[in-house]
């Protein structure tokens, strides 16, 4: 017996020495070249990037994997409590694998094989991680194996809870739902801690194999499984008898989850998404879970959005109609050919609609729904006949001059008519897709955030943003920064320049360069300020001559209008190209005294974890963190902008462009009642139109032009295009508001003189202004003429009879050949330039 049981030990010895070499043998064999599960420390799961508008509303939202990370010290008990019952009661307890589990898995797979029915897993969470982050879904022992190393591993390298909070946001759970918390929001439209512990357990019943509990397709399974979760949450001890009968007679009820409110600015968001990738990257884009602030006002963008597709409208009407959208053969089948017919892009809640009948004073149309209406005469009018150069044809005196039976075209119901008569119901007005496009923009002056941005008529069709990707010439809108030079190199407001004709040599073998004001009218000498606001070209080009392409040169760099402006005189006409958004920022920095801002759409960005890693504002306060407030005094933020233009000609420039609202190409303005001051702008050709304009805390710059650049008319200005845009954007966003004077800096003196001549005013003179000066320049005595030596031209005629000539004073042009002593050093480029 004794040799028996030596025998029997040795027996069992060499088994156990033979057994525990092969189970080294095993995991020597299958833990060589498994993944390296240390990556898990570091691992985040792709989240989605939220951008929100300046009132904290969603602005877009980007992501491959839409799921919300929550951590697992936020998961309410419920919740975890549920997949642990579902998933792995004795997650907590084991060291990886659950050897019970496994064995009675094992006992139920014997009859499932011998039926060919799927086997019954036993994975713990530890092991679905291993499998979810550094395997695969392959059915076979070997990965089952590398699965079990992988497990131990991971539970000897991490806390339980790191382990449980990567498996509950990374498992899938159906309908589009990445993480518990995503789902919780997907099927029942609530948070984490607002589920009820049946909707916990149903989502815990899901990770196995989500589509065949589907709520809809499969209610009767997903019931079952559901309420299977809820009897094992109340066998671990985990709810009362009672809470589990309470669940297990709540219905399976889905909840659509709310629509979420975006607030709509399609241009801005995309430029923002561009800065995004640019900064971080597809990865940090679309799986960094980044929340970005953005400055964008949704109530200023809705504003300027409206404004600048009503103004392209209104431009597009007065060209007339290019025609309808198709034309059919009038059929019985209509209907159903109209309603699967594609609205264009751009259309937006105007109709689709087939003309039946086109009679004396009406056409009868039909629309997709079956309904029918008229389109009066009176809303047909504004369709003449397109021609050359922007021209139209003659008056529409008949329906028939615009439409013809079959015609598809696109229509808008109205209710009034014109002169404000009502309209009987089913009245419908013609439209058409503007062909033009533009910008608008709207800034803080002071700060560089970007209120509102429009990159064109309609995202839809075409997602290129002529406010910031746009590189067009800004005309006549450039001239302030040319007038900036000769302030801040000894000139005023009042300084007198020629406005004659002038003739430059270009050199050998190119013809001579003649500039011309608009109308080639002149008015002899006139003051910097009349230059402006009558938007004067000759005097433009001389006071550039005079004070220097390169100063006027390092005023347009140090604004940011250009990176690098060629010395080419035709550039002080503004025949560079640049930005609306670069352009209207430049017009910022003369209204906040000449401080330098950067445009910017976003104020900060933080990542998944809330820390700041971006910050537009970037100066430091360090009284600012106070618990609260004990009678200190208000922390003090220090102003780090850089200056770049001397405040006082800055204010002179701004009190000069005032008087372009006044007086001259921005008068009709002044209906507005507010303190406004701008530019207009206008290219040769009339191919770009602008109007920049501010008040003291709003600067809003307009464009509008073809995208592939042609003219706009003859009669088209920056008046008459950019104006009415930049009007019906500032009286809907001042409506109410108090009106600011524009802020004098330290250093001006306001004097009284004759606007027309610029001289100091005697007592009881009209057409007197308030004129800003630096103290010592006040023009007590007759100021010399800037220019009359340069480049006159005999075949120019002098108005002397007009408004605006200043009076008093006789020109007699001389002529004078080859270039002036003054550009010897500066080539004069045949650009295009300003006009008005």
């Amino acid at each position: 017996m004794k040799k028996f049981l030596i025998y029997s030990f040795v027996v069992l010895f060499v088994l156990t020495l033979i057994g525990g070499a092969g189970a080294i043998g095993v995991l020597w064999h299958f833990g060589k070249g498994l993944p390296d599960y240390a990556q898990l420390a570091d691992y985040e799961p792709p989240t989605v990037t939220r951008v929100h508008a300046g009132d904290g509303r969603l602005l877009a939202e980007y992501a491959i994997e839409k799921r919300v990370f929550m951590p697992i010290s936020a998961m309410p008990k419920r919740v975890i409590n549920a997949f642990l019952a579902a998933e792995d009661k004795n997650f907590y307890s084991h060291y990886g694998i659950d050897l019970a589990s496994i064995m009675r898995a094992a006992v139920q797979n014997l009859s499932k094989i011998s039926q060919n029915r799927r086997p019954t897993g036993a994975s713990t969470i530890t092991q679905q991680v291993a499998k979810n982050f550094l395997l695969t879904n392959e059915l076979s022992l070997t990965r089952k194996v590398k699965e079990a190393i992988l497990a131990f591993r991971i539970e000897r390298a991490f806390s339980k809870d790191r382990i449980l909070e990567l498996y509950m946001n990374e498992i899938y759970l159906g309908f589009g739902s990445y993480g518990v918390a995503a789902a919780a929001l997907n099927y029942f439209d609530r948070a984490l801690d607002e589920l009820t512990i049946a909707e916990a357990a149903y989502l815990a019943a899901l990770p196995k194999a989500p589509n065949n509990y589907h709520p809809v397709r499969f209610p009767e399974a997903a019931k079952i499984r559901r309420d299977w979760v809820i009897s094992r949450m109340y066998e671990d001890g985990h709810i009362s008898e009672a809470e589990a009968r309470e669940a297990l007679s709540e219905p399976l009820a889905i909840r659509q989850r709310a629509e979420t409110e975006y607030a709509r600015a399609d241009y801005f968001a995309e430029d923002v998404r561009r800065e995004l990738l640019a900064r971080y990257g597809e990865k940090g884009l679309y799986k960094g879970g980044l929340s970005v602030r953005t400055t964008v006002d949704p109530k200023l963008q809705e504003v300027a959005d409206r404004a600048l597709r009503d103004g392209l409208i209104a431009y597009d009407r007065r060209h007339g109609w290019r025609g309808p959208l198709e034309r059919w053969q009038v059929t019985k089948d209509w209907k159903p050919r109209l309603a699967a017919l594609q609205p264009p892009a751009g259309a937006g809640l105007w109709q689709l609609a087939l003309v039946f009948e086109v009679g004396a004073q009406e056409a009868t149309v039909g629309l997709a729904d079956g309904s029918s209406g008229k389109i009066p005469l009176a809303e047909l009018a504004w369709a003449r006949e397109p021609r050359e150069e922007q021209r139209v044809g003659p008056a529409i005196t008949k329906p028939s001059q615009v439409l013809a039976p079959g015609d598809v075209i696109l229509v808008e119901a109205v209710q009034k008519a014109g002169d404000g008569k009502a309209y009987p119901a089913g009245t419908f007005a013609l439209r058409q897709i503007p062909a033009v496009s533009g910008a608008l923009v709207a800034l803080d002056p002071h700060t560089g955030r970007v209120y509102a941005l429009s990159g064109g008529y309609s995202f839809d069709m075409s997602q290129f943003n002529r406010a910031t990707q746009a590189q067009r010439q800004p005309g006549s809108a450039f001239k302030p920064f040319v007038y900036m030079a000769g302030l801040d190199n000894g000139m005023t407001p009042s300084t007198l320049v020629l406005d004659a004709p002038i003739v430059l040599e270009q050199g050998p073998g190119l013809p001579k360069w003649r500039p011309g004001n608009y109308g080639n009218r002149f008015y002899g000498p006139s003051t910097l300020r009349l230059g402006i606001e009558k938007s004067r070209n000759l005097m433009t080009v001389r006071l550039a001559l005079t004070v220097g392409m390169d100063k006027v040169a390092q005023q347009a760099e140090a604004f940011g209008i250009y990176d690098k402006l060629p010395l080419h005189i035709s550039m002080a006409l503004g025949a560079g190209e640049t930005t609306p958004l670069k352009l209207t920022a430049a017009y910022a920095m003369l209204v906040n005294g000449g401080k330098f801002i950067t445009p910017t759409l976003i104020d900060r960005i933080q990542d998944r974890h809330g820390r700041t890693i971006f910050r537009h504002d970037n100066r430091q306060c360090l009284d600012c963190a106070a618990d609260s407030w004990a009678g200190q005094l208000v922390p003090h933020l220090p102003d780090t902008r850089q200056q770049i233009a001397n405040p006082a000609s800055a204010f002179q420039m701004v009190n000069m462009l005032q008087g372009v609202v006044e007086r001259g190409t921005g008068a009709s303005l002044r209906s507005l009642g507010k303190p406004l001051a701008g530019k207009t702008g206008t290219t040769n050709d009339s191919n770009d139109t602008w109007f920049v304009g501010f008040t003291p805390d709003l600067v809003v710059g307009v464009f509008v032009g073809f995208d592939t650049p042609r003219t706009l008319g003859r009669q088209e200005t920056g008046s008459s295009v950019a104006v009415p845009i930049f009007k019906a954007f500032m009286a809907e966003v001042l409506d109410g508001r108090p009106a600011i004077p524009f802020r004098i800096p330290t250093g001006v003196r306001l004097v009284r003189v004759e606007a027309d001549s610029g001289r100091v005013a005697r007592a009881g003179e009209r057409g007197v202004i308030m004129e800003a000066f630096k103290p010592g320049t006040e023009p007590y005595a007759r100021s010399a003429v800037i220019g009359a030596d340069i480049g006159v031209d005999a075949g120019g005629q002098v108005d002397d009879d007009d408004d605006d000539a200043a009076p008093g004073i006789a020109v007699t042009p001389t002529v004078r050949t080859g270039t002036p002593p003054s550009t010897a050093q500066q080539p004069v480029a045949t650009g295009v330039g300003g006009l008005y």
